[in-house]
Order: structure tokens, then sequence, then C-alpha cells
């Protein structure tokens, strides 16, 4: 007996399958929107009764998107009485599930036009950029709740803190425009999204107004900003949180040495460097810095033996803190991650009409992003910096040095 290949059309099937998906849906809400009518009128199609409430007056058609596709509504017209059904929101057309997925997409990083492609392809009727937009303002509105809300997380004794330039259009032209990021550590060692502002410019007004901002919100308890050099923002820091130290990015700084340095000398200069903050003691690494400027000297590099020797000292600020941090609060790494997701999706739109949609699309991201596995994984073990500050009461066992650090970070 031969043997005989059954050939399936898949596609027709699913596309069999999809209609009968459809059509079920669709049965099903009609039913239940005649079914709200009886209820609203107290009584069935043509039933007259004392406790009748209005009358039905035919019906009107709307369609409805949902995730099994376009479907055809029946809705009740009554006399008398206003129909609103628990089913379907008045003037509503398209079902909640849709709605947060086309915002989800959105501020995924997914661009207007592609949402519009993808939403035919899936649901078989394309959304309109427009009402895309629409669907954003409705999140916008959750997400500035989100922004402004008060910081619970105890106290934070990391903040890192930096600028991201967006172009937005201002007064018919189109120019730069910065929007401050703050991330904080918490006291039980989490990462936090604390704050996202316009800022206009880095300068001192901005991040003072950026600063006690988040201190009225509950900004409390900062032993460390990590960020990079910045006039402005040192000197605002100083005023609002003038108990907490400053550690300069040691990437910034690393790239400030290589803009006067020559291109085919900048992986010796990098090396040498970051023999710097291999070190295992401040006391070494600035013993460290002094032969590297000597070195660079000897090299003919001069203005890069200068910024070796006046700024070296303020990246070494994270000595002070528990070694096993080190890694992380040395550099402002973790923000400019978030910075770089920020740009992604930017990138898409371009150039903003606006500086209120530029902040919104921005913590419309960093809220995403907050939202995931990033926020829900511990960052640092904060016991290590609890334990520093306990051992300032056995004062005998530490050098000058050590117990000076230890009263800055302890004031």
């Amino acid at each position: 007996m031969s043997g005989k290949i059954i050939q399936l059309n898949e596609g027709a099937i699913k596309e069999e399958l999809k209609e009968l998906v459809r059509g079920s849906v669709e049965e099903t809400l009609n039913e239940l929107l005649e079914t709200e009518a009886q209820r609203l009128t107290q009584a069935t199609r043509y039933e007259r009764t004392e406790s009748r409430q209005g009358y039905r007056s035919g019906h009107y058609k709307r369609h409805l998107a949902t995730t099994s596709g376009d479907v055809s509504l029946s809705m009740p017209r009554l006399k008398g009485i206003t129909f609103e059904t628990a089913i379907i929101e008045r003037y509503r057309r398209r079902e909640s599930s849709v709605e947060e997925s086309l915002i989800e997409m959105y501020l995924a990083g997914v661009s207007t036009r592609r949402i519009e492609n993808i939403t035919e392809v899936l649901w078989g009727s394309r959304v309109s950029s427009s009402t895309v937009s629409e669907l954003n303002k409705k999140a916008y509105v959750h997400i500035e709740d989100w922004r402004n809300r008060l910081l619970l997380g105890g106290r934070y004794p990391y903040i890192y803190v930096d600028g991201i330039y967006l172009k937005r259009n201002w007064g018919g032209e189109f120019e730069n425009v910065s929007v401050l990021v703050a991330i904080g550590v918490n006291e039980y060692g989490y990462r936090e999204i604390i704050g996202a502002a316009e800022g206009m410019k880095e300068d001192k007004a901005s991040w003072l107004s950026f600063l006690q901002w988040l201190h009225g919100r509950g900004l409390d308890g900062v032993r460390l900003i990590v960020g990079d050099k910045c006039t402005g923002m040192l000197e605002a820091a100083a005023e609002v949180f003038p108990q907490a130290k400053y550690q300069r990015c040691i990437v910034h700084f690393y790239r400030n040495v290589f803009s006067v340095t020559p291109g085919g000398k900048i992986k010796q200069v990098s090396r040498m460097l970051k023999a710097i903050h291999a070190q295992e003691s401040k006391a070494a690494a600035r013993e460290k810095a002094q032969q590297v400027a000597r070195a660079l000297y000897d090299l003919k590099l001069k203005e890069a033996a200068k910024k070796v020797t006046d700024s070296t000292e303020e990246t070494l600020t994270y000595m002070d803190f528990p070694y096993e941090h080190w890694l992380r609060i040395r550099t402002n790494n973790v923000i400019e991650r978030l910075n770089r997701e920020i740009r992604r999706r930017t990138r898409v739109v371009g150039a903003f009409p606006d500086g209120k949609s530029a902040l919104m699309l921005v913590c419309a991201r960093l809220r995403y992003v907050a939202g995931s596995q990033w926020g829900n994984k511990k960052y640092l073990n904060m016991q290590r910096l609890e334990n520093l500050l306990v051992n300032l009461n056995y004062t005998g066992s530490q050098s000058t040095e050590e117990h000076q650090a230890l009263s800055l970070i302890c004031a």
C-alpha cells in the first residue's frame, strides 16, 4: 500500500481558526450587551411590566478592535434611559489590553510607524499615529505621578547624577536641552531611579533646583555623590547635601586626560592611569599618581600631566568607603547605561516639540527600566558600609587618615 502525503494549508487553517475565535468573541459580546440592556430596562424585549424602565429603540453598529480581531457589535439603543455598558466603556474603540500593549510598545522603544504596522498584522486594523499620541497622554499622567512620588526607600547613601542632552524646538529653532537624572542606592542595597527633571542647562541654578526637589521628596542620608566634574552640580550639592562627599567618575577623568593626548599614545597613557586606581589604598594611589605625572612630563605630555596632578585626588574619594563597593562607586557607569537606553529611544523621535514631551518620554523609559529586573536585583551589600561606620568607635585600630575619612562619612 503506497503512502500518500497529505499536505495541509497551514495559512488557511490559521485563518479559519482566527475567524472562528473572532466570531465566538463577537457573538459572546453581543449576547452580554443584550443581557445588560434587559437588566437596565428590567424587562425582556416587547415585555410590558410595571417595573419596566425605558424602552428599546433598535440597535446601532459599533466596531471594536480586540486581540482576536475586529468585531461588529449591535449596541442596544434605549429611550428614557441611558445605556451604559460595563463591558465596553462609552465611546471606547478597542479593549484595554490592546491599549496597554500599544503604550508598552511605545515605551519599550518601538517607533510610531512600526506600531501602526504591528497593529495591522496582529489585530487586523491599523492604529493611527494620532491615536498612539492620545494613548501616550494617558500614560504620561501615571508617569508624572511616578516622577513626583515620595522616596520611601529609606536613606540613600550613594547617588549617581548626570545630565543627558536632547534636541527640542524652542521658539521655532532647535536647540539642546538637558534632562537631569539621579539614581540612588538605598540603605538596603537596591538601585532606584529617584529623579529626572528638565534642566535647560547644567548650571548651578538647574542643579540646585533639581537637588532641592529630590531633598523635598525625601532624599536623605547621602554620603557620596558620583558624577562628572560639573561646577554647577558641585556647588549645588555642597549647599543641599553639605555632608556628602564627591567622587569624580574615573572614566570621565580618563577621557579628559585623553583629550590632550596624541592618538598614538592613548593606550600607553590609559595603562598608566588605570595603575593609579588599581592601588589598594589612597596613599598608594596618590604616590602612583605622582609617578604617572612625572612619566607624562618625560613623554612631553605636559597638559596631560597637569590634569593628573590637579584632578587625581577627586577621583580617589571612593577609597574612603568599603573596599567591596569600590568598583561600583568609582564610576558613573550605572547611569551611563541608562543614558544609552534613553538615547536609543529618543533617537527614533529626533527633535521634540517642547521640553515637556522630551521629559515625559525620558521618564517613561526610566520607569520602564525601573520596573524590570534592574530595580529588583540587589546592587550592593550595604552591611559593609554599616560595619565601616560602626568601626568608627574603634579608633585605636585605625590610622589618622582612616579616622578622618570615617569622620567625614559619618558627619
